[in-house]
């Protein structure tokens, strides 16, 4: 006798559908047939995670990532930090290889790595709650208030971050449910921001607004590690650390959609094109701000964006990884998009500051974005080696 109890499945419940499910089924065995081979590659690449810095900022930028902020739940204390930061690095170690973490549930969806990267950052609070206040570095603080921020609380602060990259969507969502779950009695989710990006390799990627985005940036080298890792003179465990300021700017694309081709170039100061500064031809050419047309009027305004966030000197250079987000809008709107600009440097007051002071104050292309969420976090250096744990050198040094 066949068992009908709701929800109940069984061989010939899953059989009962016919030619439909057998369709269903032939399609998706075909699916993988024509791509699984030419995706595994893609699929199974792995990145390093143990080494002096932690991985995901020199990282070359993966398609996919979530930036998950929580708060420590009342009452936690050092241990419990200590706690959470040993099974992530522990989780982490594993899913980065393409191994399911220890109390995996869906361990075949680990097998996925896709270049998967996992970053840990603390925020103010994890220092007040371990006692550790003389280790706090003196940048690791909100940002201070900007006339331009519509800051929400929804996207904005936390005591701890995880951020996880891939290049399929499937194991970034893996791979944060994994972490959220492993420790549920001592975080809650504070907020989730998901984002994506796509360029081929050697190629800037385009924001939603169209335009080339991440030009002017830090490549690994001499300059990325006097710029981006910190050496440990102001604070000795971070040596090998960073910090990550993360600004989600909302994008009033509606009326972007509205402005033409010059308005948009004079606005950001680059070519739609190809995104080369307006007194050059090529994306990477050196913009020349003092450049001026037959009617002495520049060529590039100075009220124009990359006029505006061209640092000063050299210690004004940041390193930045931006993911565009697109969500649901809000009845009777078309969009709710814009940028998640994830900015990496040794000092926040000194490097990233001023430049945002700048942007604040004026900026051309203010009128089409808004930050409305802001948090700060300290990147401690990644784990050099197996039996460690992320932080370590904060709580044991």
């Amino acid at each position: 006798m066949a068992d009908s109890r709701p929800g109940r499945l069984n061989r010939r419940r899953l059989l009962g559908g016919g030619a439909a499910v057998a369709g269903a089924t032939g399609l998706g065995w075909g699916a993988v047939a024509l791509t699984g081979r030419d995706e595994a590659p893609r699929i199974s690449a792995t990145e390093p995670f143990y080494g002096p810095h932690q991985s995901g900022i020199a990282t070359d930028p993966q398609a996919q990532a979530a930036f998950v902020a929580f708060d420590l739940k009342p009452g936690g204390t050092r241990d419990d930090i200590i706690g959470i930061l040993k099974i992530w690095t522990a989780d982490a170690a594993r899913l980065t290889q393409g191994n399911p973490a220890l109390a995996d549930t869906e361990p075949e969806l680990a097998q996925r790595p896709a270049r998967l990267t996992i970053t840990v950052g603390l925020g103010p609070a994890v220092f007040t709650i371990a006692g550790l206040e003389h280790r706090r570095p003196s940048w690791l603080r909100p940002l201070p208030p900007f006339d331009i921020d519509r800051l929400e609380t929804a996207w904005s602060d936390g005591d701890l971050l995880l951020q996880v990259c891939a290049d399929e969507s499937t194991t970034v969502s893996h791979a944060v449910r994994v972490l959220c779950r492993s420790v549920p009695s001592l975080v809650s989710v504070r907020w989730v921001q998901r984002g994506f990006r796509n360029a081929a390799p050697g190629r800037t990627p385009r924001n939603l607004m169209g335009q080339v985005d991440g030009t002017v940036n830090i490549a690994p080298g001499p300059d990325f590690d006097r710029l981006v890792w910190d050496d440990g003179t102001a604070q000795p465990w971070l040596a090998g650390g960073t910090s990550c300021v993360l600004r989600r700017i909302a994008m009033t694309l509606d009326t972007w959609d509205e402005i033409d081709q010059e308005g948009r170039e004079l606005t950001v100061g680059r070519t739609v094109a190809n995104g080369a500064p307006l007194t050059g031809t090529d994306e990477f050419d050196e913009p020349d701000f003092a450049a001026v047309d037959a009617n002495g009027i520049p060529v590039i305004p100075p009220s124009s964006h990359i006029a505006r966030a061209h640092h000063t000197h050299d210690g004004e250079r940041f390193l930045r990884r931006g993911y565009n987000y697109d969500d649901a809008p809000a009845p009777g709107t078309i969009s709710n998009s814009g940028l998640l600009f994830a900015a990496y440097q040794r000092d926040v007051d000194t490097q990233f500051l001023p430049v945002q002071q700048r942007l604040a104050e004026f900026d051309a292309l203010n009128v089409w974005t808004t930050p409305v969420g802001s948090a700060v976090f300290v990147i401690p250096p990644g784990v050099p080696s197996p039996g460690g744990y992320i932080g370590q050198p904060l709580f044991e040094s």
